[in-house]
């Protein structure tokens, strides 16, 4: 890992991952996780009371994150390996926050993903998005022709309100780079 990433994960990405909400003792789901570098310092916010669940499909980023979690002691990680769907295998309402940077460029339905999302947040969850790749931002594959409001609007028409923006100096794949975070809250359904 660069010099870059390595500072990123242990202070400026804590400090990035505190500023959205992460607190001690959340819950974090990580989707699309990689390598870890949302997973790490969210492990570290979140403390030994807390939990990550690190989602991806492929075995040598989860290895590789596996790898890194132990070498920084951090035992609050649980990887989850996927087939590349969208299930999880948490239970209903079971995370806090749940976190899906630089992957809706890369889903064809991304109304699955919100559905999953949705039923795996808490009552008043967070849903942290990073759009990367979205038609003001190096557009590719299925953001390409979507701005933020887009997604904005995209995201609260599956039971998300909008709550604020984030933007600084955040990772993307294996460097930093300038971007911009969109967090939502989980609307809350009153049982009539």
């Amino acid at each position: 890992m660069n010099k870059e990433m390595k500072e990123w994960e242990e202070k400026k990405g804590i400090k990035f991952l505190k500023r959205i909400g992460i607190k001690p003792g959340h819950k974090i789901l990580d989707f699309g996780a990689r390598v870890g570098h949302y997973s790490i310092p969210a492990a570290v916010v979140a403390e030994n009371t807390g939990k990550v669940y690190a989602l991806d499909k492929n075995n040598d980023s989860l290895n590789e994150l596996k790898r890194k979690a132990k070498k920084q002691k951090l035992e609050n990680i649980s990887l989850i390996k996927t087939k590349g769907n969208f299930e999880t295998g948490l239970k209903k309402n079971s995370v806090d926050i749940a976190l899906a940077y630089d992957i809706l460029h890369l889903i064809n339905n991304r109304k699955k993903l919100y559905k999953e999302i949705f039923r795996v947040l808490q009552k008043n969850g967070l849903f942290s998005v990073y759009p990367k790749h979205n038609k003001l931002d190096q557009p590719q594959k299925n953001l390409k022709n979507l701005s933020p409001k887009d997604i904005i609007k995209e995201i609260e028409n599956h039971n998300f309100f909008f709550q604020k923006e984030y933007c600084g100096l955040i990772s993307h794949d294996d460097f930093l780079n300038k971007g911009c975070v969109l967090n939502f809250k989980k609307k809350d359904f009153k049982e009539v």
